[in-house]
């Protein structure tokens, strides 16, 4: 297996992987221990590979056995692999161009999307985010205190366990053909006005898409970036670094009503994202993600779902972009509205 697939397979696994006392409680059984001790063996080997082949970076250490300086090291070795892809790209350039061909363009693009930009000035700075680096699990965060000031209320906490069932009936729903991207108008969320008519928007639907994009490379706890939401007619494109702190106070009604559905994929961060950023909690979710398991079907991405159900070709080329960049080129707005929901 190639690195790329390990990360992945270890990525997936680390959200189902139990912590603290839960974890040293379901470690006793031999069906919960197997896989892990499994994981740990794949982890180690993954890690082995790596330092074994500091000649490729010319790193003058082997990884070392220590945890923190393993992290840094990891993380110096994977500036060293870009530079080395960057200075393989140009040569390249270089020799085509003194053979006579031309570059090939989807190349070229490719370097022009940024995985990480460190000329970017911190978005806490930026805009005044205040930041809870504490090195501790996640609280709810942004609750009300009950009337005797010794507890959080909990959002959904009032609802009965009737408000969490879809009473929908599946057989007597046709399907929607999508708007075309064209057809569909596109907002920027950029100021508090903005959020104003978004909620105003949203309070006329009972049904809307939700996907996030987070930047966690080099930062502690990762900042969400933005924030995109789709009905059946119209895109909105949430710039929370710059209204961090009204994205709660004025959507959190409509994320929490029973009567709405929200649409997400693959929600399990992003529903830790919302919570610990602004505060919202989910109420009447629907996750393709999880759907698209229970179906069986072929390959559960994103990218998969959209081709199969509504003739989309998805450009995943911005995915892992660096998304605190300001302004956004139009080309990365115009690429998360094409891969949210709605239009399914």
């Amino acid at each position: 297996m190639d690195f790329d697939h390990h990360l992945t397979e270890l990525s997936a696994s680390s959200p189902c992987i139990p912590s603290g006392e839960d974890f040293h409680f379901y470690y006793k059984f031999t069906e919960f221990r197997r896989p892990i001790e499994e994981i740990a063996r794949r982890t180690q080997s993954m890690l082995n590979r790596i330092g074994s082949a500091e000649n490729i970076w010319g790193r003058g250490s082997a990884f070392p056995a220590d945890v923190d300086d393993a992290y840094e090291w990891l993380v110096n070795a994977n500036d060293d692999v870009f530079e080395l892809v960057d200075e393989l790209v140009d040569e390249l350039r270089r020799i085509m161009k003194e053979e006579g061909v031309e570059f090939e363009n989807e190349l070229e693009e490719k370097t022009k999307v940024p995985f990480h930009i460190p000329t970017i000035k911190k978005p806490q700075y930026a805009y005044n985010i205040v930041v809870d680096n504490a090195n501790q699990p996640f609280e709810h965060v942004l609750l009300e205190k009950s009337e005797d000031g010794q507890r959080f209320i909990h959002p959904l906490e009032k609802f009965s366990v009737l408000d969490f069932v879809d009473k929908e009936n599946i057989e007597d729903i046709l399907p929607i053909k999508p708007l075309s991207i064209e057809c569909t108008p596109f907002k920027l969320v950029e100021e508090v006005k903005g959020l104003k008519e978004l909620a105003a928007t949203l309070s006329t639907v009972n049904e809307f898409a939700v996907d996030l994009e987070h930047n966690h490379y080099r930062s502690f706890q990762g900042l969400t970036c933005l924030m995109q939401i789709s009905t059946r007619t119209e895109d909105f494109v949430i710039d929370t670094l710059k209204v961090r702190n009204h994205v709660g106070p004025y959507l959190r009604e409509v994320f929490k009503d029973p009567t709405k559905k929200k649409v997400m994929h693959g929600a399990d961060r992003d529903i830790l994202w919302l919570q610990r950023d602004f505060g919202i909690y989910v109420c009447n979710m629907f996750d393709t993600g999880q759907a698209s398991r229970v179906l069986k079907m072929e390959r559960y991405s994103l990218q998969h779902l959209l081709q199969h159900f509504c003739g989309i070709t998805a450009n995943k080329e911005y995915q892992n972009a660096d998304w605190r960049l300001r302004p956004l080129p139009d080309v990365m707005l115009r690429c998360n509205c094409v891969l949210n929901l709605s239009h399914c």
